[in-house]
């Protein structure tokens, strides 16, 4: 089965992208807006509407298979690729990946994603968001041709077993960090809240006091609305480096202060997400192996996740073998290509690292559904509730397609 004709079309993605640089630098609010000037390359404002590529791959039955082209949230920050604009990439798509795509096999997935990700285009590798898109749609576009789900596909190509279990999801509140954690613990997900805790000054306090008062609210809330005592959900918190900025990169300082925060979960587990950003790959498994090994030496149960400088298929091997940290994230439109997100995701579960199988809330159904099958046949440890800052809408997205999956898998066996 070839693809007959490529088409590309400029969409929106489910939020938008942010200046992370510029919020750090202590960007202000108007509304739903940040004030100030931008300072990462290729931003016009702190804040901007978020953009994709729909990618549709028309086969030769008729068959229509669909990926979309999306960026991270944060682009062009923690070593990203830049910003990924409709406008700029439509164009290059059409000259230079149509007439790659017009004509080519699809029974196969691999083949056709690794020629994607290690293409060359005047001697530069394609834009991560447009190899994350191809790859979402030479996927869908293997299942249609042999009459098998995406799951079934990745666990076919990779010789993986098919088990017809969930992921553990994690639901994420953007900035309405105490309304959305009531969504949260009324549709029981199992991880919760990561609460955007991207700004020192409004969200973790100089001394971490705010960050501090609100993981005692979180467990509290937790143990107010459960309408089960057997509903014992993991807190997951994501500080962007914000405490390293309040105790000086401090290694040692920083464990303490994390390890401080267990006291306030009642129990429940807890994981701080990017601690640091020490704003390179080389110290920022340096500094994220100190805070690890640390809060070992305190006996602590606190776990560090790993996010900034750990983007690509290699960078998470080499954050594993470092033992820098006790949870990756897999982001998944940072890793390109989605046979690169099987790979690192195996590769954790192989070597003894868990596996966050993640993203932004900047991607699309689309994405969100494909990576749902992805995570079913690589099974990380949980899997993000994507895309969209409202939770809901992605819970929606992500759980549904889940259980639609999970149901035919065991119908089929």
């Amino acid at each position: 089965m070839k693809i007959k004709q490529a088409l590309f079309t400029a969409g929106y993605s489910s939020f938008y992208f942010d200046d992370q640089q510029a919020i750090k630098n202590g960007a202000g609010h108007d509304g739903f807006i940040y004030t100030g000037q931008a300072v990462t390359p290729g931003f016009t404002s702190v804040r901007q509407a978020g953009e994709c590529v729909c990618v549709q791959l028309i086969l030769e039955n008729g068959a229509v298979a669909v990926g979309d082209c999306a960026a991270v949230q944060y682009s062009g920050a923690g070593g990203r690729d830049p910003l990924f604009l409709a406008a700029t990439f439509i164009p290059w798509l059409n000259d230079h990946i149509k007439p790659l795509l017009e004509g080519r096999d699809v029974q196969a997935f691999l083949p056709n994603t690794r020629f994607f990700d290690t293409l060359r285009i005047e001697g530069k590798p394609l834009h991560t968001a447009v190899r994350y898109g191809l790859s979402q749609a030479l996927l869908d576009a293997a299942a249609l041709a042999t009459g098998r789900l995406k799951a079934e596909v990745i666990t076919d190509e990779w010789q993986l077993p098919t088990i017809a279990e969930p992921i553990p999801l994690f639901g994420q509140s953007g900035d309405d960090r105490y309304i959305a954690v009531d969504k949260m613990i009324l549709k029981g997900v199992n991880v919760l809240p990561h609460a955007l805790i991207n700004n020192v000054e409004e969200k973790l306090g100089y001394d971490g006091e705010k960050l501090r008062d609100y993981v005692r609210w979180l467990a509290n809330r937790v143990m107010t609305l459960r309408t089960s005592p057997r509903y014992h959900p993991t807190l997951h918190i994501d500080v962007y480096g914000t405490i390293g900025l309040i105790f000086d990169q401090d290694p040692q300082r920083c464990a303490h202060y994390i390890a401080s925060l267990e006291k306030e979960t009642q129990g429940l587990p807890l994981y701080i997400e990017g601690p640091v950003d020490a704003g390179n790959k080389a110290d920022q498994i340096r500094l994220l192996t100190a805070i690890t090994r640390e809060l070992t030496k305190l006996g602590s149960g606190v776990k560090i996740v790993a996010d900034e400088w750990c983007n690509t298929y290699q960078d998470i091997v080499d954050f594993t073998d470092a033992g820098s940290c006790h949870m990756v994230q897999i982001k998944t439109p940072d890793l390109g290509s989605i046979h690169n997100i099987v790979d690192a995701v195996l590769y954790c579960n192989k070597h003894g690292m868990e596996a966050y199988q993640g993203g932004t809330c900047n991607e699309t159904e689309v994405s969100a559904r494909t990576c749902v099958h992805v995570a079913l046949a690589a099974r990380p440890m949980r899997m993000l509730v994507k895309p969209g800052m409202g939770f809901d809408e992605g819970l929606n997205i992500v759980f549904n397609e889940m259980q639609r999956t999970l149901a035919l898998l065991q119908a089929r066996s």
